[in-house]
Parts: structure tokens; C-alpha cells; sequence
């Protein structure tokens, strides 16, 4: 076995998986910055993830040769990066690759002058030629003699590329055309992006995009348009059906290789699932579908189950690979379902709904991807049984088969709890569990955040992650940690009524400010200022897989701003003033901006609840501003018998007064609310009547 590199004294999971790589891999840090400009040698930057796939395949094809290894140890100084841990230097440098007309992605491989700047790049690359692409060997003797011979060629590449990336990251340009209709304009272009046939957005790879869906659910049921209710429909129900879905577990793969949902990149990843636990609740809400239900249901099943840390935080991804290939944990053949499944009914019913066949339907392989292929309804029929019987046959075999599953080699964890993923986590498992009543998971979700408060929080600055109960770094985090998680402290603070997290919230959204605001163009720079110095400071205004942290920002900024903290609304309302131009001409990469911008223009609902935070009177009257759909929605409670309750969102509260061991609500929608109510239908007709009047 070979020596333990640097990275063995690293915390991240994917630093680890390389520790005993032949390679002299340093993280990123100032040893290896320093050995790059005293030994004048280009750095090799390789960037990835621990659920990463094509990784795994690189690592394993030239990060594990020997031959490889020496090459690149005695040419370059070799950086190992988590883009996870790092996000700040992946978005700086996943922009080289797109700059070259290159897609981009991980692995990510990039060549830098000493000083940081880089010259070349690109993601997987094999260890021979193949694929249409040159060799790793010819790509590092190539890159390493031009640093030797041609340096004033490298030196010309270098100044033009970081001087692009410069220009790329200013806040994004646009025309401001923007009005209470937003919304419904950015509908008609995303509709022009749909598959029709299976829902979602694109042809393949196919991912959620649940930033997008959540644009046209909202204008959906705004402007009562069928077309966008149903592409909703059709986009989760596609998802659901097909193996993208775990349909064993419960949980979602990050990304679908084909247009179908059919086979998936099988890691399933902390954020995906978040938002999409959200979406369904959602989905509930407008069409009070029970499968929705039940999806959110299964969702939080996987993650309790597999995905819990013990602190109350959840990990961050569940790789892909198991037994050294793709797949090999989630697939199925014939023979695997007879080892599993009884003869019988039960065994039948499987194998025809899942359509495991002997040719089966992954990679030529004769395994197959479980999905819905045949109804339970025709497989009633083709089993001569009715309905419940064939339903109670398939329960029966998809616990065997889970239980046949559990035993066999598991995928890796990366365990790491971030910030920032959980924040997306455990702001919808609060939000999710006052809709669905589900108690146990409101309680999961202040477990969580508390332990992330502890552990990461220090005077409102968020920290990236902890792993194994112990921080990682003293260092705060990026824009995406304090904005997730100030977002998930205020969904705490509607779904318990617990001030703490609404002065948690009020103090990360100051902190965030203070620390990630542009004092020169206005808008929030990714990291904070007293981050590392990088060869640029990039701004996040485009969604990824992950919301915009810039448009969470703003989201933070004016939730605080109407409720507790008026001085921050300027900020969130000046980040989006900037970007809104580009929102509107680019509706697919900043969804997330178009939907906080649409609180903006249209404004907020809150639903004001003064009277014992505790009483049966005031969950009543909460579980109607849960149940429904409101998107742009505040549960402010205020118990006049405990001071620090009506310090907790003192904007909301004043003026609004109650009766001793009585509830009552106020509805309110800008400077205007109704007259207090105590009884549900009271509310649910107030709640109505906004609904309507926003069309």
C-alpha cells in the first residue's frame, strides 16, 4: 500500500479517498502555493466530490498509476480540492473550461501558473487516448514543456483567461423589465424549454431543475393556467415513476443520464432531495394529490434512515459506486429477485412492475434500474387478482427486496454536515412537517440546526461544515451557508413559534451583510472579506443544482427586513435590482431569482398569530397558513406573555393585540391587515381572498 499523502491529515471524505494515491497531492493552502513560486512549477488543480463518478474513474485510471503519479509529481505541483469544502475556487475555475467552449463539470482538471492564474483546463481525462480526447501522460507533458519553453504564450493565456473570469463575474447585465406580470413572462419561456412527453425541462442528461418547476406551479395557480399546473404534474410524476427514484429506499438520484428519468447517475445528493421534499409538500398543497404526500413521506424516510449524523445534522451525498462500479447496490437481475422474493405472487408482481427482465435495461449489463412499468392496476389484471391484492403482493416484495438490498456491499457516505445543504434541508423537514402534521420532523429540524448553531454559528457567521461532531475550520463559510441557513432559521421560527430562531435568523442576515456585501456595485460577493485572496471574488447569481446563494441573500434580507429587521430589506431589494434584467432574459438559470424578485413586486403575506404559542386554538389556526399554498408566505407568532416573543419579530407585531388565553389572526399584506379572526374558516377565507386577488 502506498505512503499516506497530505490529504491523510485532511477532514473531508474526498480528500481522504486520495490519501494513499501515489500522487504528492497537497489541499489548498499556502504550503503548496509557496512550493509552486519558489520551485517556479505550474500547478495541477483537480477538483471534485466524494459522490463524483467520473472521479472515481480518474482517480482509479491515472491517480492510482504509478507511471502517472511520477509524471505529475516531478512536473507540477498537485492540488487535491473538495469542491464541496471550496466552492469559492470551483466557481472560479469551472468558468475556465465553459470560457474554452468546453462543458463543465467533475472531475475538474486545471492548470495554473504559480500565482494562480490559469492557462489550461478541461474535466475527465483518460489515461490514453480514447474518447476522442489525448492521454493524461500527453496532456501534462504537453502543458509542462509549453511552461518551460513557451512562457511568454503561457503567461499571454493566462492574463486573458483570469482577465474573462473577471468580466464573467461582475452581477450579470440586463434590461430592468420588470413588473407584477414577471412571472408569467418567465413561465412562457420555460414552457418553451418542456418535454412535453416526459416532463421536465431539456433531453439528457435530464435534472430536477426544481427551481424552474417551482415558477411554473406558482404562476400555475396564480393565473389558474392548466398548462403550467400540468407540466408540474407531469414533471414529478415522471420523476416518481422512473429510476431516478429509489423505489426500494425512497430518495432521489441527482440526474437522469437519459430524457426518460430512466437511468440515473445513482448518487443521491443532500440538496436534490431538500428541494424536492419541498416541491412536493407543495405539489400536496395545490392538488392535494396523496402521492405527493407520500413521496415527501418516502423522501424523509431515506433520509433519517441513511443520511442522519448523530448530532442531528444530515450528510451530504451517497455516492454512486459500490464494489468498484456504478449501480452495482441499486440494480436487479432475475436471479437477484429470486434470492429476495419468495415464488409466488409476490415475486410476480415485482418483477412485472418493476420490469425486471433477463435483458434488463442498464448498460447491457442484464440488470435492470427498478421503475413503474406496468400499473399496479394491469398487474392485477395480468395475475388474475384484484387491485388490493396485487398492492399488498408488491409492499410485500419491495420490503424483501430492501431487506435482500441491505446486504449487499454499501455505497459510501460522504459525511460531512454542511451548512448550506442543510440549511435547504432543514427549512423544508420544518415547513414540511407543519403541513403534513408531522411533528417528529419539526423536532429533526430544530435538532439539526441546533447542532449546526453550536457547532458552526459564531456572532451570526456560519462556518461550511463539521464532520465527526468537530468543525472543520474556524474560518465562517460562504454566501451559500449564511444564506440557506438564516433562511432555515426563519422557517424554524414560523413552524415552532421559538424566538431564538427568528434572532438566530435576524443575526446571520446582519453578519451576512456586514461581511458579503459589495460597498462599491452593490450585490454579495460569495465569499466574505476576510476570506482567502483569490485571483478574483466571484458573485453567485445563477442557479446550479443548488439555488442562487445571491438570490437566498435577497430572500434572507427581505423576510428579515418586513418583519424584525427593516434596515436589512435594502440590501436584499437592491441584489435583486441588479440582477433582475438578466433573470428576465434568462429564466432557466435564475428561477430562483425570478421567485424572490416576485416577492418583491407582489409582495408578502403575513399571517400574524397573537396568543399562546402552545395552544390548540393557535395550531389550529397555524395549520391553515400551512395547508396552504402561499408561497410568498410569514407565520409570525407573537405570545404577549413572553417578552422575548414580541421582540422577535417586532415590525410584524406592533400594533396587533390581543385577549388573555385567546388566538386570534391577522392577515396582512403590505401596511394594510385585516381585522383579527378566531375561528379557521374566519382565516381560511382571508387566505382565500389573497389568493384570488394576486391574478
Amino acid at each position: 500500500m502506498a505512503t499516506p499523502n497530505r490529504l491523510s491529515r485532511e477532514s473531508s471524505p474526498y480528500l481522504l479517498q486520495h490519501a494513499n494515491n501515489p500522487v504528492d497531492w497537497y489541499p489548498w493552502g499556502a504550503e503548496a502555493l509557496e512550493r509552486a513560486r519558489r520551485e517556479d512549477k505550474p500547478i495541477l488543480l483537480s477538483v471534485g466530490y466524494a459522490a463524483c463518478h467520473w472521479c472515481h474513474v480518474m482517480e482509479h485510471e491515472s491517480f492510482e498509476d504509478e507511471a502517472i503519479a511520477a509524471l505529475m509529481n516531478e512536473r507540477f505541483v498537485c492540488i487535491k480540492v473538495d469542491r464541496e469544502e471550496r466552492p469559492d475556487l470551483d466557481q472560479i475555475y469551472q468558468l475556465v473550461v465553459q470560457l474554452m467552449r468546453r462543458s463543465g463539470g467533475w472531475p475538474l482538471t486545471v492548470f495554473l501558473t504559480p500565482d494562480q492564474r490559469p492557462f489550461f483546463g478541461g474535466t475527465y481525462f483518460p489515461p490514453h487516448e480514447k474518447f476522442g480526447m489525448p492521454g493524461f501522460p500527453q496532456i501534462l507533458t504537453a502543458l509542462s514543456d509549453a511552461y518551460a519553453t513557451q512562457r511568454g504564450e503561457v503567461e499571454e493565456q493566462a492574463q486573458e483567461i483570469t482577465a474573462a473570469i473577471g468580466r464573467v463575474q461582475r452581477s450579470p447585465a440586463g434590461t430592468p423589465d420588470v413588473g407584477p406580470d414577471a412571472l408569467r413572462r418567465a413561465a412562457r419561456a420555460l414552457g418553451e424549454r418542456f418535454d412535453d412527453t416526459n416532463g421536465g425541462f431539456g433531453s439528457r442528461p435530464k435534472f430536477p431543475n426544481t427551481m424552474a418547476l417551482d415558477v411554473l406551479l406558482r404562476v400555475g395557480v396564480r393565473d389558474d393556467d392548466g398548462v403550467a399546473k400540468g407540466r408540474v404534474r407531469l414533471a414529478l410524476d415522471r420523476m416518481r415513476a422512473g429510476g431516478i427514484w429509489d423505489h426500494l429506499r425512497g430518495g432521489f438520484a441527482r440526474y437522469s443520464t437519459d430524457e426518460r428519468w430512466l437511468v440515473p447517475h445513482f448518487e443521491k445528493m443532500l440538496y436534490d432531495n431538500a428541494l424536492l421534499l419541498r416541491l412536493h409538500v407543495d405539489a400536496w398543497r395545490v392538488f392535494g394529490a396523496p402521492e405527493y404526500a407520500a413521496t415527501a413521506r418516502a423522501i424523509v424516510g431515506y433520509l433519517f434512515a441513511e443520511m442522519r449524523d448523530a448530532s442531528g445534522g444530515f450528510f451530504a451525498s451517497q455516492d454512486a459506486d459500490s464494489e468498484g462500479h456504478e449501480g452495482t447496490f441499486f440494480v436487479w437481475t432475475p436471479g437477484d429477485l429470486e434470492a429476495a422474493v419468495s415464488a409466488g405472487l409476490p415475486r410476480e408482481a415485482a418483477r412485472l412492475h418493476f420490469g425486471i427482465t433477463p435483458a434488463g435495461n442498464f448498460e447491457k449489463s442484464g440488470a435492470t434500474v427498478l421503475s413503474d412499468v406496468v400499473p399496479v392496476e394491469r398487474v392485477a389484471a395480468e395475475l388474475g387478482v384484484d387491485v388490493a391484492t396485487a398492492t399488498a403482493a408488491l409492499a410485500e416484495a419491495t420490503r424483501a427486496m430492501l431487506a435482500h438490498r441491505e446486504k449487499r456491499e454499501r455505497p459510501t457516505r460522504d459525511d460531512k454536515v454542511l451548512a448550506s445543504w442543510n440549511g435547504l434541508l432543514l427549512g423544508a423537514l420544518a415547513d414540511a412537517g407543519r403541513a403534513l402534521a408531522e411533528p417528529a420532523w419539526v423536532a429533526a429540524a430544530e435538532r439539526g440546526f441546533d447542532a449546526i448553531a453550536e457547532k458552526l454559528v459564531r456572532n451570526g457567521r456560519v462556518g461550511r461544515y463539521f464532520k465527526d461532531g468537530v468543525a472543520a475550520s474556524d474560518r465562517p463559510g460562504f454566501l451559500d451557508d449564511q444564506a440557506y441557513l438564516g433562511n432555515a432559521a426563519i422557517d424554524l421560527f414560523e413552524a415552532t413559534g421559538e424566538p431564538r430562531y427568528a434572532a438566530h435568523a435576524r443575526a446571520i442576515c446582519a453578519a451576512m451583510v456586514e461581511h458579503h456585501w459589495d460597498r462599491g456595485e452593490g450585490g454579495f460577493w460569495f465569499s466574505p472579506d476576510d476570506g482567502d485572496t483569490l485571483i478574483t471574488r466571484t458573485k453567485d447569481a445563477y442557479d446550479q443544482a443548488i439555488p442562487s446563494a445571491a438570490a437566498m441573500a435577497a430572500l434572507l434580507c427581505l423576510r428579515v427586513g418586513t418583519t424584525s429587521d427593516e434596515s436589512q430589506f435594502a440590501a436584499g431589494e437592491k441584489q435583486l435590482t441588479l440582477i433582475a434584467g438578466a433573470a428576465m432574459e434568462t429564466a432557466m438559470g435564475m428561477s430562483q431569482t425570478l421567485l424572490v424578485l416576485d416577492r418583491l413586486v407582489n409582495g408578502s403575506t403575513e399571517v400574524v398569530l397573537v396568543g399562546p404559542i402552545d395552544s390548540p386554538a393557535t395550531r389550529a389556526l397555524a395549520d391553515v397558513a400551512f395547508h396552504a399554498y402561499l408561497p410568498n408566505r410569514s407565520v409570525i407568532h407573537v405570545d404577549p406573555s413572553r417578552p422575548e416573543s414580541l421582540a422577535a419579530a417586532p415590525i410584524a407585531a406592533a400594533g396587533k393585540t390581543g385577549e388573555p388565553g385567546v388566538t386570534v389572526a391577522y392577515v396582512c399584506r403590505g401596511r394594510a391587515c385585516s381585522a383579527p379572526v378566531r375561528d379557521v374558516a374566519a382565516l381560511e377565507a382571508l387566505l382565500a381572498d389573497g389568493r384570488a386577488s394576486l391574478r
